[in-house]
């Protein structure tokens, strides 16, 4: 049984992997006193207790304990400056999901009788800031409809004192009792005085929003911050709500392309373009609609230049009555409505739009921490978060590595093939190389299958601590026939047609790695 691997570097020569590893001081594991592996070394996790480790990885994997931790937020801020206060708007959420918030508490914070409410606090504040409670915001977690948790940090703000260009989010989440959950941190943050008026040019390309990025839309009247409304999807339906919002996907639309078939997102998104919502969570999608500019209340039809960030635009729904304005997506309280324009009597280039057609579009980010508890031996904080980005497989047949690029890379982290650990080795913050398993390692009958087989990537820290992640690695059959039993009939002509097909493909593709995200 072969892994499915990608055309990559060539193995380098003589690998010391669980097949060929030598019976020498320099070959053998080694590890440090506290049980972290030696950047550089290929290591196991100890025999004493393998058994009752896999046991539970596999319990993990099967009833899914994950526990997910979410940050939303902007990708730019507005600097206050004076006494003024300009709260981030959108505003920071968090969203805590996943079967593991209610599984069980961590070992030694049994929830005592008759304690009701959230088992965790956030705090939020800004990094490098002081922690005291004039920076910090603390979150107080409800549970929404879909059981996942939500908290929302809607009185954070970045002062003209702070003259950094960039920041980050910190969040703290404490366990009920006083225990330490963890410090999660966003996605870097830029710094912007106020939103550009003048034209923009694709060499400023950080504040454009380009086809495919995550974007939120929210309408304020009269700078009021009490009567901001963000577009967001509830129950299947776009609605305004003054309490949550929604990322979504903006993607060139293409009316020649059946809806929902988008092209491939390429470039920076210009006024007068053709463009789709697709909420990032629930796939709902608006039908296809013009982005225009806005100034002064008026739809501006003959404005070409790329999107900038926190700028005023207004979407044009196509089609209409000719010489019509056309009509615009609307909210009406909490309701997403179209809302009919009129022309211009000054200038036939501009539409007259009302105050709740009128949109501000800024570009989000998130990032997302995903971890189990029911397997930890100590009461450790889960972070910092190992996050994987991709996989880079080296090598095939009876000998291959596999290396994983990402960040918050330790050496007390080991990798698992679904319930099989992989010898690993620490290079650096960055990358944990690891031996891919043989097949023997999944059960007696793996010689014999026919099918490939897809397992989980997921890491393991020396405590016990469960990170799950979005890769699996695929195994592909070689071709190989099962001996018959004495007296047993001959098989049919084509009963391995489609394993031999499959052999073939695998071989001339020269192994490819399949990675499911």
């Amino acid at each position: 049984m072969d892994p499915v691997g990608a055309a990559g570097p060539p193995a380098p020569p003589g690998p010391l992997t669980h097949l060929s590893l030598r019976d020498s001081s320099e070959a053998r594991p080694q590890s440090g006193a506290d049980g972290r592996s030696l950047p550089g070394t290929w290591t196991r996790s100890s025999p004493e207790g393998a058994a009752a480790l896999r046991e539970g990885v596999r319990r993990c994997l099967q009833q899914q304990c994950e526990q997910t931790v979410r940050i939303l937020h902007a990708k730019v801020a507005q600097k206050s400056y004076g006494n003024e206060k300009r709260f981030f708007c959108p505003p920071p959420c968090v969203y805590l999901a996943g079967p593991g918030w209610r599984v069980k508490p961590v070992q030694g914070q049994a929830q005592q009788a008759g304690e009701t409410g959230p088992t965790v606090c956030g705090y939020m504040g800004l990094d490098g800031a002081s922690g005291s409670a004039a920076e910090t915001q603390k979150l107080n977690f409800e549970e929404q409809p879909d059981s996942r948790e939500f908290g929302c940090a809607k009185t954070l703000f970045i002062s003209d004192v702070d003259k950094r260009k960039h920041f980050r989010l910190v969040l703290r989440l404490v366990l009920r009792g006083g225990q330490e959950l963890g410090t999660f941190h966003s996605r870097l943050i830029k710094v912007i005085s106020k939103p550009s008026q003048k034209k923009q040019s694709l060499k400023n390309t950080d504040l454009c929003i380009s086809s495919g990025s995550k974007v939120s839309l929210f309408n304020r009247l009269r700078s009021q911050t009490v009567s901001t409304r963000y577009l967001s999807v509830e129950d299947g339906a776009f609605v305004a709500s003054a309490r949550q919002w929604a990322a979504f996907t903006l993607h060139l639309a293409d009316e020649r392309c059946p809806q929902g078939d988008f092209p491939p997102p390429e470039g920076y998104v210009r006024y007068g373009s053709l463009v789709q919502l697709v909420c990032t969570l629930t796939g709902t999608t608006l039908p296809p609609m013009i982005i225009r500019k806005v100034a002064k209340q008026c739809a501006l039809l003959d404005v070409d230049e790329p999107i900038s960030q926190l700028h005023k635009c207004a979407f044009q729904f196509p089609g209409g009555p000719p010489g019509g304005a056309g009509t615009y997506l609307c909210l009406a309280t909490e309701k997403v409505v179209r809302f009919q324009a009129s022309p211009c009597p000054k200038e036939a280039n501009r539409a007259l739009l009302s105050d709740n057609s009128c949109w501000t579009i800024i570009g989000t980010e998130s990032v997302e921490f995903s971890f189990s508890t029911s397997l930890a031996r100590t009461r450790e904080p889960v972070t910092p978060v190992p996050l994987i980005s991709t996989l880079e497989l080296s090598g095939g047949g009876d000998v291959a590595t596999l290396e994983l690029h990402g960040e918050n890379f330790h050496a007390g982290l080991k990798v698992w093939f679904g319930d099989v650990e992989a010898e690993t080795m620490y290079r650096n913050p960055r990358s944990l190389v690891c031996v891919v398993p043989d097949m023997a390692a999944f059960g007696s009958d793996w010689r014999w299958l026919r099918t490939p087989m897809t397992v989980p990537v997921s890491l393991v820290r020396a405590d016990g601590l469960f990170y799950a992640s979005a890769f699996s690695f695929t195994y592909t059959p070689e071709y190989s026939v099962q001996p018959a039993p004495p007296g047993a009939p001959e098989p049919a002509a084509d009963a391995d047609a489609l394993l031999e097909s499959i052999h073939h493909e695998f071989t001339r593709t020269n192994f490819h790695l399949f990675i499911q995200a």
